[in-house]
């Protein structure tokens, strides 16, 4: 019990080996690849974009909610099997376990986005597919934070997972329902429409700008830059760190 965190990560990145999470994750890839291949066929022009768009689209998503299941069904079947009263007994802080958990989630993580962007070299180039890469390791860790943020506090699968689609679906769209809030078109004076375009406002604000991660145009138009890396990662350093603060707040006034 040298170093517990560490311990803690193994045995949590050895549960994906053993659940087959990485057998599924490259049938997963072999099916895109295929859908991709697919959509270049019916496509008539820019094929190579259509199919790269495609593909990365779809990793995207894939690799947000496998790890998001997994992340949540891990921890609830460790509640369920009272291994967590077990390593909560020995003379570890809470903290611990959640540092350890947390590592071995993003090593998962790390070892996902490295797999999941081999395919995307056909389309885009290498530099392109490092941004693309970076960013979605800096996504799934914000959704690994909030996963255990949400299984703590609502303690279930379901409320706990559609809690986190939620969340996830709004920080990608938040942006853009801002612009439609805005549109010429509607009643902008209106005393309602002020009041619900700060409200939009405000949870923008609040949320991360998840539109800015993991760009699709970055393999498309090759429009990415390392100059678009500082932001991503100060981001996630900062919404890890309070998701992960109000996650300890929840395992700490626990009763085990």
């Amino acid at each position: 019990m040298k170093h517990p965190v560490i311990t803690i990560a193994k045995f949590t990145f050895l549960e994906a080996i053993k659940n087959r999470l990485f057998t599924l994750g490259l049938i997963g890839i072999v099916g895109v690849f295929a859908l991709g291949q697919f959509a270049g066929e019916l496509a008539i022009t820019e094929t190579n974009q259509v199919q790269g768009s495609l593909v990365g689209f779809v990793m995207r998503l894939a690799a947000v909610f496998v790890i998001s299941l997994f992340v949540i069904t891990s921890v609830v079947r460790e509640f369920n099997d009272k291994t967590v009263d077990m390593i909560i007994s020995l003379p570890l802080s809470r903290y611990v376990y959640y540092l350890g958990k947390f590592s071995g989630f993003f090593l998962l993580a790390l070892v996902f986005s490295i797999l999941l962007s081999l395919p995307l070299l056909i389309y885009a180039d290498s530099v392109q597919v490092i941004l693309w890469t970076v960013s979605l390791l800096c996504e799934l860790s914000i959704v690994i934070a909030l996963c255990l943020l949400c299984l703590f506090t609502f303690g279930n699968i379901t409320t706990a997972f559609s809690a986190v689609v939620v969340f996830y679906l709004l920080a990608r769209s938040i942006s853009t329902i801002q612009l439609l809030g805005k549109s010429p078109i509607l009643e902008t004076t209106a005393l309602s429409q002020q009041f619900m375009n700060k409200a939009i406002d405000l949870i923008a604000y609040i949320l991360p700008d998840l539109a800015g991660f993991t760009r699709t145009e970055w393999l498309v138009y090759g429009s990415g830059s390392a100059g678009d890396l500082p932001a991503i990662i100060v981001q996630s350093v900062i919404y890890v760190s309070l998701l992960s603060g109000a996650a300890l707040f929840d395992l700490y006034r626990k009763n085990f």
